[in-house]
């Protein structure tokens, strides 16, 4: 069986553009108490005519399109959302129909902001096991429609956005552009972060997902450098889940990634959930910031207690 790659990324946010004042104009906060509490600035919010599945398709076609495919190449869609609001058709079908790919395996993963390496990983075993040759993976989620907007715990927090990856398989004799995953979940602790209710709305206990975050994860993320052959030092960049800045920060120091860029999306753009991780790595992609061949950390957590992580090689 030969390893996958990482063929080429995309994103895609909505046009429209949600600030700390007027988010003050909205709920009793400010912009200096949003930044010093969870570093966020500015926000992408999604209109009523604007689906998740949009969202989606948006960045997927924009990774094809950075992969120099049509999306007959694909046979595999996987959409990670945790904001899909209709059971069926899924957004991966919903997608696969947009985009014009013909016949895929469509598949959707709720693993709420660990969504993404969960589907990254997923489509990496699949087409080890020859079960796909391309597979388009997405992470997108509409975080504004599960939001209290009079809350200012969390409503300070959500964006929305997508971000996709293509994954294909690599050729006799190259070397795997993505590394063993890691992953797991404490399921004792699930209702730390939820999505739930009718209609559906995001809560989560922020200390305890802080101290869970900043303590439990730095080991778990050194392990899946180690199931790559690598070190933390080795590392070009690292992309964690774009919670909170000050979630992001420490989390990457005690990783023990001294040389590495770490991604600080979150700063323009909030929570985006399962969209968050892909949709910073296609920022850094675009600015330049990494080069074609380095290794990456990936590593999702969050909603479920879940996490999972790997290194890849940048496309």
């Amino acid at each position: 069986m030969h390893g996958s790659r990482i063929a080429a990324v995309g994103h895609y946010q909505p046009a429209r553009i949600l600030g700390n004042e007027e988010l003050a104009g909205m709920v009793d906060t400010s912009d200096e108490w949003i930044r010093s509490r969870v570093g966020i600035r500015t926000r992408h919010i999604a209109g009523p005519e604007e689906p998740v599945d949009e969202l989606a398709a948006h960045a997927g076609g924009k990774a094809l399109a950075a992969a120099g495919l049509t999306p007959d190449a694909i046979d595999l869609v996987l959409v990670a959302t945790s904001t899909a609001i209709d059971r069926s058709p899924n957004m991966a079908a919903r997608v696969a129909a947009r985009l014009g790919v013909p016949g895929p395996a469509a598949l959707d993963l709720n693993v709420v902001c660990a969504g993404f390496t969960h589907a990254l990983a997923t489509a990496d075993h699949t087409v080890r096991a020859g079960a796909a040759t391309r597979a388009l993976v997405i992470g997108a989620d509409k975080m504004s429609e599960v939001t209290d907007w009079t809350d200012r715990t969390t409503c300070v927090l959500t964006g929305d956005g997508a971000g996709a990856a293509v994954v294909e398989a690599c050729g006799p004799g190259e070397e795997p552009g993505i590394g063993p995953v890691l992953w797991g979940s404490v399921p004792e602790m699930g209702n730390a972060v939820r999505i739930e209710g009718t209609p559906p709305r995001f809560a989560q206990e922020g200390q305890s997902v802080y101290r869970w975050a900043t303590t439990q994860l730095p080991p778990l993320a050194r392990s899946a450098c180690e199931r790559a052959g690598l070190t933390p030092a080795d590392l070009a960049a690292v992309v964690l889940h774009q919670a909170n800045l000050r979630i992001i920060e420490p989390l990457a120091e005690r990783i023990g990634a001294v040389n590495a860029v770490v991604a600080r999306d979150v700063v323009h753009s909030g929570n985006t959930s399962a969209a968050s991780i892909p949709m910073a790595l296609s920022k850094l992609v675009e600015r330049g910031e990494i080069s074609s061949g380095d290794p990456v950390l990936l590593f999702g957590f969050g909603g479920n207690l879940s996490y999972a992580g790997q290194v890849v090689r940048c496309p």
